[in-house]
């Protein structure tokens, strides 16, 4: 072959020669292509079905409903003088985009192992598009949570809007990377061991409730509230209620905490991820 010729040559696939290699360059350079599977991802979930997007509502606005009753009103559990239906929407709205990024990661190369084993493209693309389309969704139903917002605060309720609302693309940022992290992760492991597929799920409901999603911080005992404050997720759903509400409290060491801790696991998920689709094809 001519230097001509390969002089003509305008990609140049290597295989991944570090552990810190990430190939955000490619993932920048497939850009299209991740915009694709957005829109993949939005059409597929909803495509064949009766009510179609109205489900982003529908769904938040059923799990307030079945909280505001079992939490509120039967367990009686304090909601800091907040209406339990603020209360309990503000952390199904920040809570659902978290889970929902981990649950749709979390299956990354085993739904996609017949693309994966065709073309070439930086598999990272995947759990990327959904992470971006999961995106509409939040959208939709923040916008909900800030119709009934604006109705309890024309009516003169204990909300207190404040500032901290500024904070909400950076929360949004850690519950997407904290989602991402984990997700890939155990995405990554699900390659060769697929029990941790059956886990996701029942993890997540039950690290739901060891993160102040159905109670503030303030309900808990002294002695046990260092336990929920060791979740990623607390000092972020905590953050985004009170700039919303003005419920509890801003802690800025608590959110530092969360960042930090978001950008080890999404690293380590990342290098994991790297690791792993050299070879998954041959254990998927």
């Amino acid at each position: 072959m001519s230097e001509n010729s390969q002089d003509e040559w305008t990609l140049e696939i290597k295989p991944v020669s570090g552990w810190f290699n990430f190939h955000l360059k490619d993932v920048w350079r497939y850009r299209d292509l991740l915009m694709m599977f957005v829109r993949r991802d939005f059409v597929a979930v909803y495509k064949q079905t009766i009510l179609g997007p109205f489900w982003f509502f529908l769904q938040p606005i059923l799990t307030t409903i079945t909280f505001t009753i079992v939490f509120g009103n039967i367990a009686r559990i304090s909601t800091d003088g907040i209406p339990p239906l603020l209360f309990y929407m503000s952390g199904i709205v920040s809570w659902g985009y978290f889970s929902d990024c981990l649950t749709r990661t979390s299956s990354t190369f085993v739904s996609n192992a017949n693309i994966f084993g065709k073309v070439y493209f930086p598999r990272l693309v995947s759990p990327l598009s959904n992470i971006i389309s999961l995106l509409m969704k939040f959208g939709i139903q923040l916008f909900l949570f800030l119709c009934f917002l604006i109705y309890y605060y024309v009516n003169d309720a204990n909300i207190h809007p404040n500032f901290y609302i500024l904070l909400t693309p950076y929360l949004l940022f850690l519950m997407a990377g904290l989602g991402l992290g984990f997700g890939i992760i155990v995405s990554s492991l699900t390659t060769k061991y697929r029990d941790f597929s059956f886990l996701v799920s029942f993890g997540v409901q039950l690290l739901m409730y060891a993160t102040p999603v159905i109670y503030p911080l303030s309900a808990l005992p002294e002695k046990y509230k260092w336990i929920v404050l060791m979740n990623p997720m607390t000092a972020i759903i905590d953050t985004f209620r009170f700039a919303f509400l003005g419920a509890g409290t801003f802690n800025s060491g608590n959110l530092i905490y969360s960042s930090v801790f978001m950008l080890v696991i999404l690293s380590i998920g990342i290098v994991i991820f790297n690791r792993v689709e050299k070879t998954f094809m041959d254990t998927v």
